[in-house]
This record gives structure tokens, sequence and C-alpha cells, in this order.
């Protein structure tokens, strides 16, 4: 079955820079429609950026120029890199894929997510 596994998430103060893998299993990588999400305490996951099957990308309007989304068909991983990390990127990071839909960047949108992994940025 379909599996993805988020890793790299730490803490870093703001301005640094992290990287974020997303493992994917259980499906052929490179017909995917892959994405990150976020989800800060108490607010609604939102859309970080989605990458198609032909490695075209699209941002929200607040990481753009900042993070850069990237994929590995050989190894079926999913990158985020974060630069110039501000407080306010704080959150669960999920990594998020589906077949079908690649549009808009809605967690509707997306059937299958990771567990996740944390980011904190200290101002």
């Amino acid at each position: 079955q379909v599996q993805l596994v988020e890793s790299g998430g730490g803490s870093v103060q703001a301005g640094g820079s992290l990287r974020l893998s997303c493992a994917a299993s259980g499906f052929t990588f490179g017909w995917y429609c892959m994405a990150w999400f976020r989800q800060a305490p108490g607010k609604k996951r939102e859309g970080v950026g989605i990458i198609n099957r032909w490695g075209g990308t699209t941002y929200s309007e607040s990481v753009k120029g900042r993070f850069t989304i990237s994929q590995d068909n050989a190894k079926s991983a999913l990158y985020l890199q974060m630069n110039n990390l501000k407080s306010e990127d704080s959150g669960m990071y999920y990594c998020a894929a589906d077949q079908v839909r690649c549009g808009a960047l809605e967690p509707a949108n997306f059937a299958y997510w990771g567990q996740g992994t944390p980011v904190t940025v200290s101002s």
C-alpha cells in the first residue's frame, strides 16, 4: 500500500535552513502528484507547495522564494529545502500524494498522507 514517511524536521533559529525528506513506497512515484503541507497548533492545514509528474512546481505566497520542492524518482523521494526560515514557518510538515488530482493546493485533493515531521523556528 501507499506509504509516505517524512524526516528531517527539527529546531532552528530564524534565518536558518532545514531540508525535509519524504520517502515514498507502494506506488509508482513518478506518476503521482506530490505536495508538502504544514499545520501549526490550532490552525488549519495549509499548502506549502506542489510538484507535478513533469517536475513543475507551485508554491504558496508565504514561502515563495524561500522554499524549494524537488524529487528524485529513482529514489522515490520528495524533498523540501527551506531557507530563511521564520517563526511563522513552525508547525508539523506533511508529505502528500495523489494520482489523479494535481491542481489546487488543498488537503482534500490528496488521498495519501505521511505522519508528519515537526519544524520549530525560534526567533
